[in-house]
């Protein structure tokens, strides 16, 4: 309700201030205790964690960690913070996120704009939040892409004693060659050389974190059979399917459509929900789903779930629809 009256004057700003003023006023409600909203509990145990509903927040809302507790009194099963890097970056130049809202979509070209690896774990630590936490791990832009599974090794490294797992990012449409990571020798090798670093890193903590893939939606069913493929070779623990497009389909001739970057919201729903069926046909329950891409409604995580997800994540519906999608997904999902 609150949302719903606000929503006008924050969609008449720019959306990249928009975004970050209402974080800036989620995170003074919650501290003056003004914000809890109560969610059924409906525990879901996935990678051999046990997560208090099956509905988290996706990667891209809070790239730094900064707002973890006030989040978490929405009342998330889950939250996933990043992408995070190496090395500090500003990302793409503004503008970079526009709102589409006849579609319901957003597009961003952000490009990993983020405080450093070594922030975010400053401010994990300063978080009072005992959740599920994950943490989504990507490349410095100016890192070449053959030498990228150095930097996802550093991140991996890092945050490894902080996340209750870590997603490994490579598939976001802004970061230039990023997505050439998802097929042939590339993807081999860097899923075969974290897999080895998550099990010395496991023995050293003694502890272990289960490592986790987010995907595209633009796969061919060639590429989705070969990272099928990989991830069951490798004994990757979870599979996120999937990030934003590069499709316009859903968008052609409205305002801001032909902008450049990944396509998120209601268009993406369909193409990221045929994507998870494939591989989920392909899976058999081997490797545990986490569905998200264009869920504005409980019926939609319904949907995810029937395609063969676990665990569902959401973001652009939270931008049209509020916090109330948490629970309408949670009390929809079985």
């Amino acid at each position: 309700m609150l949302y719903s009256l606000a929503r006008p004057f924050l969609f008449s700003l720019a959306p990249e201030r928009a975004h970050d003023l209402t974080l800036s006023l989620l995170k003074k409600t919650y501290k003056l205790g003004l914000m809890r909203q109560s969610i059924e509990a409906k525990p879901v145990t996935c990678m051999g964690i046990e997560f208090p509903n099956p509905v988290g927040l996706a990667a891209g809302l809070d790239k730094n960690g900064a707002y973890i507790d006030a989040l978490a009194s929405l009342g998330f099963g889950f939250i996933e913070i990043g992408t995070i890097t190496p090395r500090p970056q500003s990302g793409n130049p503004q503008p970079r996120l526009f709102r589409i809202p006849e579609a319901q979509a957003i597009i961003n070209r952000m490009g990993f704009n983020n405080d450093g690896v070594d922030q975010l774990i400053e401010n994990v630590k300063a978080a009072n939040y005992k959740g599920v936490l994950g943490i989504n791990i990507g490349k410095n832009a100016d890192t070449a892409v053959e030498d990228a599974v150095s930097d996802y090794l550093i991140c991996l490294e890092k945050v490894y004693n902080y996340a209750s797992y870590v997603t490994v990012n490579i598939s976001s449409p802004n970061t230039k060659n990023l997505r050439s990571l998802q097929s042939g020798h590339a993807l081999t090798e860097l899923l075969e050389t974290l897999k080895k670093r998550q099990l010395e890193l496991a023995e050293e903590y003694q502890h272990y974190v289960p490592l986790v893939l987010k995907v595209a939606p633009d796969l061919s069913a060639m590429d989705i059979s070969f990272i099928a493929a990989e991830l069951i070779k490798f004994k990757i623990d979870g599979l996120i399917v999937t990030n934003t497009t590069l499709s316009r389909e859903g968008v052609e001739n409205l305002a801001f459509g032909d902008e450049a970057g990944g396509l998120s919201g209601a268009p993406v729903f369909e193409k990221s929900t045929a994507c998870l069926n494939a591989f989920s046909k392909l899976l058999k329950d081997q490797i545990p789903l986490i569905g998200v891409g264009g869920i504005l409604a409980g019926q939609h995580a319904t949907a995810k779930q029937q395609a063969g997800a676990q665990l569902v994540q959401i973001y652009s519906g939270l931008i049209y629809t509020g916090p109330a999608l948490i629970k309408d997904c949670v009390d929809a999902m079985t």
